[in-house]
């Protein structure tokens, strides 16, 4: 069976948590954290990104086979790992660069995104705030932002904020994981 690469961006608070939640998914071959959505001028850093005055977003970019899962199960998976019904907030981390977005890369993704988001808004009580845009330019992350939960599983960050995020993704889709 030949390879089907397909890439989606999306964004759901902290990059270090979604980066871990799709490394574990079956068909992703790579996830590279990132910036996206900004209107500041330049390559935006880290620490620019934090004071919430650039406009970015953490994203992560998802390479992924088509072939073993779909970008309706990636949107799935994200959508249910996160909570997408708070605006400009995951957990402790609150400002526009923690927003839940997705940035479609083609029409096709933008549809399939816009029936995830309506299948997915009966299971919660609040109103979903996914901000759904077209793909802007894409800024990598520093190194030290990449794998960061597979580094760094000691820290406490990651065992008491992407280790939950772990375990819901095991529970809720077991069948998705490599």
């Amino acid at each position: 069976m030949s390879k089907n690469i397909q890439i989606t961006t999306i964004g759901g608070g902290c990059f270090w948590c979604t980066e871990a939640v799709f490394q574990k998914v079956k068909g992703v071959e790579k996830v590279v954290s990132g910036y996206a959505g900004g209107n500041a001028p330049g390559r935006p850093t880290y620490r620019e990104i934090c004071s919430g005055l650039t406009g970015h977003a953490e994203v992560i970019q998802i390479t992924f086979n088509a072939n073993l899962i779909s970008l309706e199960d990636i949107l799935v998976i994200f959508m249910t790992t996160h909570d997408p019904t708070t605006l400009n907030r995951q957990g402790a981390d609150r400002g526009t660069q923690y927003r839940s977005v997705i940035y479609y890369h083609s029409e096709i993704q933008r549809k399939i995104a816009e029936e995830v988001l309506t299948q997915i808004q009966p299971y919660y009580t609040d109103q979903i705030t996914t901000e759904l845009s077209a793909m802007p330019i894409f800024y990598e992350a520093e190194k030290e932002h990449q794998n960061y939960y597979l580094e760094n599983t000691q820290q406490g960050y990651c065992s008491y904020v992407i280790e939950p995020k772990l375990a819901k993704l095991r529970k809720l889709h077991a069948d998705k994981l490599k």
